[in-house]
Formats: C-alpha cells, sequence, structure tokens
C-alpha cells in the first residue's frame, strides 16, 4: 500500500488531488461507491479513456491499480511472459527493442506519452515484444491479465481503437498485421478500416452534440424527423440530407455554406451520433435518409420541456463546435471516395490543403491536384520496416513519426507537412529506415509507386525546355488551355492561339521578361490586370534589380532595321510593362537615381520614336505623366529629408496622420550607454548597425570598439549584427538601442521607464464608447496598413538586407498588432477590482465585436489573442463572473483562430469580405515565410518562378483589400472623439511577460 505522505511526496499534488490515487490504492473489494466517483472523475480527463463507454470505466475504476515509478525503472523486458496491461496517466516510457537475445543491444523505437496504452499481449500469453523503460517520474493505471481479459471480452469493440498493435522485431521480411495493405487490396481494406473506426463508441461530446441538434430539430421544425417511404419500403423516424442543411444554415451565423453544414453533419455521421439508413459511410447534400442514434430504438422519448430548453441555450455552442471540427471531417470524408467518385468542389476542397503543405509545395499547380487522387491512411504502428522494399510515398497531414535505424535509435522525428518513403521510389532501393508513430491517430497522405512514376512522368512529358548553348535557360509547363488568360488558381499563364497555355515555371531573368513581353496581349485594355507580367512586376526585385532590368528594358525596344510593324508592337509592349513597374514600385522609384534616370531616357527615345512611328504618340501622356510626378517628388524631397521623430511610440507625432516611411528618410533616435545616459543621432532610417555605431561613437568621441545592443524590459540582449539595416523600427514595444564596449554588455540593464505603466488606464476609457474606440483603432491601424508597400512584405520575406531597404513601414504595422494585445493583456493584469475586470473582459469583447464589423481583423485577432493568453485565461473567478451572453460571443471569436487546416475559419470568413479590410498581418507573413522557406529561389542557377508566383499572389491579397478606400463613419460624432483618437494612438503597455504573469498570480493566486 502506498500512504498519502509519499504520494505527495511524488506527485507534487495536493491532498485533494492526490485522493483518487488514495483510492485506487484500495483493494477491489474496498473501494466504496464514493472511492469509484473520484477515480472516475479521474481518468475522464485521461486521453486514453475519453471515447470509453460509461459504464466500461466504471469496471475500470473497480479493477485498476495506481503505479508510480521512478525515471530509469524497467518496467518489463523483451521476451517476458506478461501479467498486466498498462495507460500512462502522466510521464513517459521509452519502447526499446532488440534483434538479438541481449538487452544491450536494444535501440529505442518510439516514446509512449500520456494517454498511451501497452501490454496488451497479455490476451494471447504471447511474450513481450519490447523492453519499456521509464523516460522520467511516471504514473501508470495497471490492470492485471484476469480483470483485463474479463473486460475485453465484454467491451472489445470499444478497447480495440485503443490497444497498440504488437511493436514486433524490425524485421526485412513478410507482413506484421500493423501494415499498410497492398495497393491491389485498397479498396475492401482501407474501407473496411473505416467501417470499423465509423462504428465506434461515440465521444462523450459529439453524442452530446447529437442530441442537442435533435432535440432542437424536434422543438423548431418537428416535420424533418418523420417516418418516410421509399420504394413502397419505410424508414422510420428519418431526416432527409438537403433539409437537415437547410435547417443547420438557418440556425447560426457560424454556418457559412452548405458544405460547412454537410461537414459538420459528417463530424456526427463518422461518430455513429447520426446514421444513413443503408449503413453509407458519407454524409451527402442529397435526397437520402438519415437517422439520429436516439430514433435507433422504438418509441424513442421526445424531449421533456425543460430539456428543450436546455439543449436550445446550448444550440449555438454546439454548432459552434461543429464548424470548428467539421472541415477536418469533410475533408476524410472526401479522401475516403475513390479518386473517380470525387466532384470538381471535392478537388477544389483538397487543391486548397495541398497548397499549404510543406512536401508539395514545390510542385506545380497541375501537377499538386493530380495528386489529391490518391488515398489517406490512419493508426498503423510501423509504416515500414528498414530494409523492405518501398512502394509508397508518404506525406504527414496530421501528427508525427519517429525515424529508426538499426543500431542507431531514433534519428529524427517528422511533423505534419513532412514526407518519407520517397528516397526508395527515386533510387528503386530498399528503404534505409524504419518509420514508427510517435502518437496516436495519425494522418498520412498516400502516393503509390506507380502513381508516383507517373506524376514525374507526367511533369515530364508537359515540360517544355528551351536551351542556349546546350543550356536550359527556360522552362515551360504546358496544359491545356482554357481560353482564357489565367486559370483557376491565378497561375502565372499565358495564352496562345493553340489549345495549350504555357506556364513558366524557372528561366534566367533576361529569357522571362522576354517570354513575357512576346505573349503580352495588346489588344486589353492597360487596366486588365495582366497576371504574369504582375508577377514578375511585383517579384523582379529578387532576381533581376531595377539597376540591371533598366538597361535591359531600353534594349528591349528592338533596333531601326527591323520590319516596321514588328517594332512597333515590341515598343509597345515594352511601353506597357515600363507603365506597368512605375505604378507598382509608386514613390520607391524615386530613391534610385538610376531609376529616375532611366525613365527620362526612356520618356525621350518613345518621343523620338513616335516622330517616326506616329501610332506611339497615344503612350505619350501616361509616360509624361509618371516621368513629371516622380521627377518633381525627387526633387523636392532632395534639399531636406523628413525627419521622423524619436522612437515611433513616444510623442504627438503619433496625433498626425501617418505617413509612409522611405530608406533615405532620416531618424532622430536616442540610443543609450550602460549609465543610462543617451546621445541622439540623425540617421537615415536604412543606415546599417554599422553606421549607426560609427553616428554613435563620432557624438561620444570614443575610439573603443562599441556593440550595438537591442535590450528588452526584461532584460533580454541581442547584439545587433553590422549588416543589419533599420533596426530602429525592430525593437520590442518597450525594447530601446544601447550602445557599448563587449567587456560592459553583462552589465546593461533596462531603463525603468522601459517596465511600462504601474497602474490600468480603464478610468480614461470605461467613459469612451465600445463604437468610438473601435472605429479610432481602425482609422489608425488603417493609416499604418495603407503606408506599407508592396514590396515591403517582399524585402520582409527575403530579408531586407539583401536590398537595402527598409520595412519600417511593415514593422510598425506589425508591431501595432502586438501593441493591442499587450494593451488588452496590461489593462486586465493591472486591474486589481474583481468586478472591474468582469467589466474589462466586456468591454474588449465588445470593442473586438467592433473591429469585426469595421472589418479590421489585425485588431479583432489582436484583442482576442490577448484575452486567450495564460495570464488572462487563468483569472478563473473572473471568467466565471462574465455574462454567458458574452461567453458566447468570445467563444464565436476565439474559434476563427482556429489554426487548423492551416486557419481554414479564418480564411473562409474574409473570402466573404469585401474590402476595404485590414487583414491578420501575421498570417499574410506565415504564408509567404511558409512558401520562401519551403522553396529554393534558384534551381540549376535559373529563377525558380513558381515561387515567385506564389508569393506575388499573397501579396495581391493585401492590394485586393486596399483596393477600396476607408470609409466608414461612426454611428455618431461623440463630444470626445478627440480624446479617443489621443488615447488609441498612445496606448502605454507592460511588454514584460514574466511581469505580467506576476500580476496575474497576484490578482488570482493559483489554487490548491
Amino acid at each position: 500500500m502506498i500512504s498519502p505522505k509519499m504520494v505527495a511526496a511524488h506527485t507534487g499534488h495536493s491532498s485533494a488531488s492526490a485522493e483518487w490515487i488514495i483510492c485506487l490504492d484500495k483493494r477491489p473489494a474496498e473501494r466504496s461507491g464514493e472511492d469509484v466517483d473520484i477515480i472516475l472523475a479521474r481518468l475522464k480527463r485521461v486521453k486514453a479513456f475519453e471515447r470509453f463507454h460509461p459504464s466500461l470505466l466504471q469496471q475500470i475504476c473497480l479493477c485498476g491499480y495506481y503505479e508510480c515509478l521512478e525515471r530509469g525503472v524497467t518496467l518489463y523486458r523483451q521476451g517476458d511472459i506478461g501479467t498486466s496491461w498498462y495507460a500512462v496517466l502522466s510521464g513517459s516510457l521509452d519502447v526499446k527493442v532488440s534483434e538479438t537475445a541481449n538487452h544491450q543491444d536494444a535501440v529505442t523505437i518510439c516514446t509512449l506519452g500520456i494517454g498511451t496504452a501497452f501490454g496488451e499481449s497479455i490476451l494471447d500469453n504471447t511474450p513481450r515484444h519490447a523492453t519499456i523503460v521509464t523516460c522520467e517520474f511516471s504514473e501508470l493505471l495497471r490492470i492485471d491479465q484476469r480483470e483485463f481479459k474479463s473486460l475485453w471480452e465484454k467491451y472489445r469493440q470499444c478497447m480495440a481503437g485503443l490497444l497498440a498493435p504488437s511493436y514486433g522485431v524490425m524485421e526485412s521480411g513478410g507482413p506484421s498485421p500493423d501494415r499498410m495493405p497492398d495497393k491491389e487490396n485498397i479498396s475492401n481494406d482501407s474501407f473496411g478500416s473505416i467501417s470499423k473506426h465509423l462504428n465506434k463508441v461515440p465521444s462523450e461530446k459529439i453524442m452530446r452534440a447529437g442530441k442537442v441538434l435533435r432535440d432542437a430539430i424536434l422543438s423548431r421544425a418537428p416535420h424533418i424527423i418523420r417516418d418516410r417511404k421509399y420504394h413502397l419500403k419505410t424508414y422510420r423516424q428519418c431526416c432527409v440530407g438537403t433539409e437537415l442543411v437547410d435547417w443547420q444554415m438557418q440556425q447560426s451565423s457560424c454556418v457559412h455554406s452548405r458544405i460547412q453544414a454537410v461537414g459538420m453533419w459528417q463530424v456526427l455521421l463518422e461518430e455513429g451520433v447520426l446514421n444513413h439508413v443503408d449503413q453509407e459511410l458519407t454524409f451527402q447534400d442529397k435526397y437520402l435518409f438519415y437517422r439520429f442514434l436516439d430514433d435507433e430504438q422504438e418509441d424513442a422519448p421526445l424531449p421533456t420541456e425543460e430539456e428543450a430548453r436546455e439543449r436550445d441555450e446550448e444550440l449555438q455552442e454546439t454548432l459552434l463546435l461543429l464548424s470548428q471540427i467539421g472541415p477536418d471531417a469533410h475533408m476524410r470524408m472526401i479522401l475516403r471516395k475513390q479518386p473517380g467518385q470525387r466532384t470538381t468542389d471535392d478537388l477544389e476542397i483538397i487543391y486548397e490543403e495541398l497548397l499549404h503543405i510543406k512536401a508539395l509545395s514545390h510542385l506545380s499547380t497541375t501537377v499538386s491536384a493530380n495528386s489529391v487522387t490518391f488515398i489517406i491512411h490512419s493508426r498503423p504502428v510501423y509504416m515500414f520496416n528498414q530494409g523492405e522494399e518501398g512502394t509508397s510515398w508518404y506525406i504527414i497531414l496530421k501528427g508525427s513519426v519517429n525515424v529508426v535505424i538499426y543500431g542507431k535509435g531514433v534519428v529524427c522525428t517528422l511533423h505534419e507537412g513532412d514526407d518519407f518513403g520517397k528516397l526508395a521510389l527515386v533510387n528503386d532501393a530498399p528503404r534505409a529506415a524504419s518509420i514508427v508513430l510517435r502518437e496516436d491517430n495519425c494522418h498520412f497522405l498516400r502516393v503509390d509507386k506507380e502513381d508516383f512514376n507517373r506524376i514525374l512522368k507526367d511533369v515530364e512529358a508537359n515540360t517544355v525546355r528551351l536551351k542556349e548553348h546546350y543550356q536550359d535557360v527556360l522552362v515551360l509547363e504546358k496544359s491545356p488551355s482554357s481560353n482564357s488568360q489565367t486559370s483557376t488558381h491565378g497561375s502565372t499563364t499565358t495564352t496562345t492561339s493553340s489549345h495549350y497555355k504555357y506556364t513558366v515555371m524557372s528561366g534566367t531573368p533576361e529569357k522571362i521578361l522576354e517570354h513575357f513581353l512576346e505573349m503580352m496581349r495588346l489588344d486589353s485594355h492597360f487596366n486588365e490586370s495582366d497576371p504574369a507580367l504582375d508577377d514578375f512586376v511585383l517579384m523582379h526585385c529578387v532576381f533581376i534589380p531595377n539597376s540591371q532590368l533598366c538597361p535591359v528594358l531600353m534594349a528591349s525596344q528592338g533596333s531601326e532595321q527591323e520590319r516596321l510593324d514588328y517594332t512597333l508592337n515590341n515598343k509597345r509592349r515594352v511601353i506597357r510593362l515600363v507603365l506597368q513597374w512605375a505604378s507598382v514600385h509608386g514613390d520607391h522609384l524615386q530613391e534610385e537615381d538610376a531609376s529616375l534616370a532611366f525613365l527620362e531616357e526612356f520618356f525621350v527615345s518613345v518621343s523620338d520614336d513616335a516622330r517616326v512611328i506616329p501610332a506611339l504618340k497615344d503612350q505619350l501622356p501616361k509616360l509624361a505623366k509618371i516621368v513629371k510626378n516622380n521627377s518633381d517628388d525627387a526633387r523636392s524631397s532632395q534639399p531636406k529629408h523628413k525627419v521622423l521623430l524619436r522612437q515611433f511610440s513616444m510623442g504627438d507625432e503619433k496625433l498626425q496622420k501617418r505617413q509612409a516611411i522611405k530608406s533615405n528618410d532620416e531618424i532622430l533616435f536616442k540610443v543609450y550607454c550602460s549609465d543610462h545616459t543617451y546621445t541622439t543621432i540623425r540617421v537615415p532610417m536604412a543606415a546599417s548597425v554599422r553606421e549607426v555605431i560609427s553616428a554613435v561613437a563620432d557624438k561620444l568621441g570614443s575610439a573603443e570598439d562599441l556593440l550595438l545592443v537591442n535590450l528588452s524590459s526584461a532584460g533580454d540582449k541581442v547584439v545587433l549584427k553590422p549588416n543589419d539595416i533599420s533596426v530602429f523600427s525592430t525593437l520590442s514595444i518597450n525594447g530601446r538601442l544601447f550602445v557599448c564596449p563587449r567587456d560592459q554588455l553583462d552589465s546593461l540593464t533596462p531603463l525603468p521607464e522601459q517596465e511600462g505603466p504601474s497602474t490600468g488606464s480603464m478610468g480614461s476609457f470605461e467613459l469612451m464608447s465600445s463604437k468610438d474606440l473601435a472605429y479610432q483603432m481602425t482609422l489608425y491601424d488603417w493609416e499604418l496598413f495603407h503606408c506599407v508597400h508592396e514590396h515591403e512584405l517582399i524585402y520582409y520575406t527575403f530579408g531586407r538586407k539583401n536590398f537595402k531597404k527598409t520595412t519600417a513601414n511593415m514593422d510598425l504595422f506589425l508591431r501595432r498588432f502586438n501593441e493591442i494585445q499587450l494593451w488588452v493583456i496590461t489593462e486586465i493584469c493591472l486591474c486589481a477590482q474583481l468586478s472591474k475586470r468582469v467589466q474589462l473582459l466586456k468591454k474588449f469583447i465588445k470593442i473586438a465585436a467592433h473591429c469585426k464589423e469595421y472589418k479590421n481583423l489585425n485588431s479583432f485577432f489582436a484583442i482576442i489573442m490577448g484575452m486567450s493568453t495564460a495570464a488572462v485565461s487563468r483569472l478563473s473567478q473572473t471568467w466565471e463572473k462574465l455574462p454567458s451572453k458574452f461567453k458566447k460571443f468570445y467563444s464565436e471569436f476565439e474559434s476563427l483562430m482556429d489554426p487548423s487546416r492551416n486557419h481554414r475559419a479564418y480564411r473562409l470568413t474574409v473570402a466573404k469580405l469585401d474590402p476595404p479590410i485590414i487583414p491578420f498581418m501575421p498570417l499574410l507573413i506565415k504564408d509567404m515565410t511558409f512558401t520562401h522557406d519551403g522553396n529554393k529561389t534558384f534551381i540549376d542557377s535559373l529563377v525558380n518562378f513558381e515561387k515567385m508566383r506564389m508569393i506575388a499572389n499573397t501579396v495581391r491579397i493585401v492590394r485586393y483589400c486596399r483596393s477600396l478606400p476607408f470609409s466608414a463613419e461612426p454611428s455618431q460624432t461623440s463630444k470626445n472623439h478627440l480624446d479617443v483618437r489621443s488615447y488609441v494612438r498612445q496606448l502605454t503597455v507592460i511588454d514584460n511577460q514574466r511581469t505580467l504573469s506576476q500580476f496575474s498570480h497576484r490578482l488570482e493566486p493559483r489554487r490548491t
């Protein structure tokens, strides 16, 4: 027996939390009903048991035992005859396998974490397949063999999904029972496993959701559930698929489309809470009959008035829950279909998913779409063993796997988006490693060898290569033409008179430019967007800067010896490209003397040509206007650059309308020394760290080797590299720049002002209207967003030091997101009075709602993410007092932050909005970074233009969001609108997470 003191010493829990352990440590015959209830409450929180039927859990509470083991304890060895089954309650255990009788040769093939179970070899008395050793202090639930066999016989169906298949020795021989089915058996095997999956005992959460929906239908639209006849046969108490979708769309604003509603009903179908009358595995928006689980029994009871009232109150939360998990269920439903059964909508959905899978991001649009015809599998233990023949390529959609090499153990771990198994297919060689699941319920996309080879052949067959001197200079992909200039997904394409279109995949910069000029349509209006040309104009700075592009454009106009009609068309194409180039660059052209000189030279050249070719005269006015505007603006800004005041976050300049910051603008900036004295320097925004240090050294008269340090309010120090540029706008909200010799680095301490406010500002803004606050926040955010040049997104993604350009406007807009998030946390953590904190939560939820109305998604997300941080979300007493109406609003808002399926909830919401929109900028940056990191910029010395196209598509989202000006008016002009405007532009925050956490714990100490 384990004493209470011993339990407390091991677990570190209070006596209250250890009570269940004391109950579980009693002999089964001595456990009272109260003991069982206490144990049951604890086991319900264990992942391994969350799908167990309550009666099964009760039996486990009666026969299970508690075990606690220190780190490094061997629970049992490979080859032992087992006597018990185990489930992991806390800690983790290594699974070690040896191919010899010597335990010293054992290698770790995986680690079992909380919620996993093992030891099922006791069912047939076979020897243990592996050695189990604790990695850390671990708590286990143990069930002896006799009791486990008894439970297995009675509850086999719902326990089967929990049991891990045998680990086995890493053999290269025949297939193990855990293996995936061969391709020829795929149809029967995979769908058989699906059927088994669908027949499992429903989780408590989804069972409840089904009851809520059924009772709501019976209460609001009882005609939907009734007996129905079809082909002389009567189906009891059924619903029709289309009617269920219609009803659901009428109930909540969170259901945006019929496709989304189908996914939500599919959740219930997968768990067996809703069933097709002929046991079909997919929910369809058709005249098909479905029946709720409660209606399967004869004379199912109708809900009482009280139950109907309760269900009605829960309906919105239930629909919100299903809307969050519905997309995953819908995706699984599509992937279970045979390739030939998938509709165009199905392929569109899968295509959107594949766009964001790292392993497929380098494939072209066509190949990615073809790849979706393959099959997803889940839950084998061994995917394949080292030395086996390679038959498939796998991509991880969900979960993680260990890569195990015999003699070395686990060499690495692969996660969502990673792929494996490709090498053996390409080289036609045996598997170089074994792949073992790290966790339960992993999902994979699988491409079989035959299909993999077909993809490679299709790619090569549809690839057109232009060579010069035996080297590729332009690579195009041929695909069937749809008689339009762009494909469904905005591909960079150009059409020809034939039945094919050619998409630029890669090439030298000059050949890519030459191709776009040749394919340019002169019959279209200038304002009509040409995505192919736009991709080039947006992205050329990555591979051919203006200093190189301008001479090429001058040379591309053709010579006088060429035929007149050819020369005319050629010059018109170049003029159109130059006009689009100047339009996209905008004011940035004024920062480059070479670009301004080119514009003037190009205008003179076209003017001269127009005397010989009168047809060119109609192009001159537009060109003249662009040249004049840029030349005049450049001359007016040359005598004196605009001076930016101080730290971007202090002073009255924030009350002025924001102006775009340019690389050659100058800034007055304080740089501090270790004794907290400072010097003010004046340097260009794009100055390098080396130039900043030089300016500081000149002011200080110092000859020492100095470091420039970014010092945060928490005391964290980052020594900036000499080649870093435009570092002023990259500081955290309360961060400061310090300069010091290397030997003084450790002595640097934050300034007192960096700590932030000591009291909240609720007294100021609680009297301000939530709508006014949201309106003024949106006005300021729009100013910041509007200042961000499209090229700044590219500089930010590829690294501004590679372009020697500032991204200050982008930095300030991103910093605004952090500022609002920290403002929410700061105000709540500095509010000592519980009732006032509840009012604050309500206020922030209202402000977020109004920001959403104004389509200011950046501030909307900042507020909601601020409320969901640990320092705020842990304030349980505060949240408990929040009215249920506000809790529902918050839950709905929080669901839009759901990151699953690549933030599908957010993307669906944005897709339905018209401009102007202030988007959630951190997600756009993440998308661009994902594309950049997952794809090479150059392939075999050629520009990877497919990568350029994907990044340009994201930049165009920003362009679309700003395609109309922000002109929303507040509902009424408030008397204190100037105070509101001043307040939202000068927020003061604490940005030290440790300080915020300490304030939070003082407000509501941790409960014991």
